[in-house]
């Protein structure tokens, strides 16, 4: 009853089916607008359906100069153990590794892999594409919307959201279940934490150490999103905007980056970006806990505003939307992938 009421007084943790229900509206309007349910695939022509649904990871990746992401190889549903090692040997990426479903959703089928061993248990349940990759370096996470209009060099970041990790603090005599019921947030994982951590659940975290139960930062897996936006500035702006014109075709998306300092973010040091999310994108500094739902219909109608007016930019430019047959496809592969994730 305690979680349950936890969840009901905080609107973040409610269906997205709720909370986007004045958007629906929204969408609407702006569908009869541009005569197409899809507008959306025009705004970022060079990703499959703009970066809605169904576009791939390691296709994105491609599009990013090597520079700014880590080494990531994608593998092929029902791809060997063997070839995947080969893989990883020969691409130099090495333990500890990251793998996540390359059509993703929510964060869900993203694990930390330490070993060989924790490799194999993943290919054998995988019943997808996956891409595995270098784990970053650096200890932070935030995560940069961006927005540029197809007739500018210069686009805008309109939210920046930084990420508490789902992390705790042993003090020698809990066990690693019982310092997550400490906090309701975490306590929310539980069962998904219990699946993934299993024995590990009942081991004493000596006191003062701490462990990152789930090392990137999803909302949905437990994060805590809080509002950085104070954080944008002139100088961050440029490094975001230079780095975001290198990447062909993109005017609309969030970029979620991992770095050392916020000093050295701005002057393009020290980070990578963990990945690039189109259309389908929230602007997810609305999920810091201080802010009211109003924020946050608010802030979803604004993207939503840029989302048309560059789709239908685009448009005029040539490129067409997705037809309404070819679009409900990719919705019922869309569904077909979610269920194989949810189910992992």
């Amino acid at each position: 009853m305690k979680l349950f009421f936890h969840k009901v007084t905080h609107w973040e943790y409610w269906p997205f089916q709720i909370v986007y229900v004045p958007i629906y509206f929204l969408w609407s309007f702006y569908a009869i607008k541009a005569k197409s349910i899809f507008f959306f695939n025009a705004c970022n022509p060079t990703i499959k359906n703009g970066g809605f649904m169904m576009e791939s990871k390691k296709e994105i990746y491609d599009l990013i100069p090597q520079q700014y992401y880590p080494k990531t190889e994608l593998i092929k549903e029902g791809t060997s153990l063997e070839e995947v090692l080969e893989t990883i040997s020969k691409t130099k990426i090495n333990y500890p590794l990251i793998v996540k479903p390359d059509i993703g959703l929510r964060g869900l089928g993203v694990k930390k892999i330490i070993s060989a061993i924790d490799l194999k248990e993943y290919v054998a349940k995988a019943n997808f594409d996956y891409v595995v990759q270098d784990l970053i370096p650096y200890e932070n996470e935030v995560g940069i919307f961006y927005v540029r209009y197809p007739h500018e060099k210069r686009g805008i970041i309109t939210g920046l959201v930084s990420k508490e990790f789902l992390i705790i603090t042993g003090n020698g005599f809990s066990t690693v279940e019982e310092l997550i019921k400490e906090n309701p947030r975490y306590e929310l994982q539980l069962k998904a934490l219990k699946k993934e951590y299993g024995k590990k659940m009942l081991e004493i975290i000596p006191k003062e150490e701490k462990l990152n139960l789930v090392p990137y930062g999803n909302h949905a897996r437990g994060a805590k999103f809080i509002d950085g936006s104070h954080w944008i500035n002139p100088k961050l702006s440029k490094t975001i905007n230079e780095m975001c014109l290198q990447i062909p075709g993109f005017y609309f998306g969030r970029l979620d980056i991992m770095y050392n300092t916020i000093e050295e973010l701005e002057n393009g040091l020290n980070f990578a970006i963990v990945e690039l999310n189109g259309a389908g994108s929230e602007p997810t500094h609305i999920y810091d806990p201080r802010h009211s739902l109003f924020f946050a219909w608010k802030e979803l109608a604004r993207h939503i505003t840029y989302m048309y007016e560059i789709s239908t930019a685009n448009h005029k430019n040539g490129f067409p939307y997705l037809n309404h047959k070819d679009g409900m496809k990719e919705y019922r592969m869309h569904l077909e992938q979610s269920n194989k994730i949810c189910n992992f």
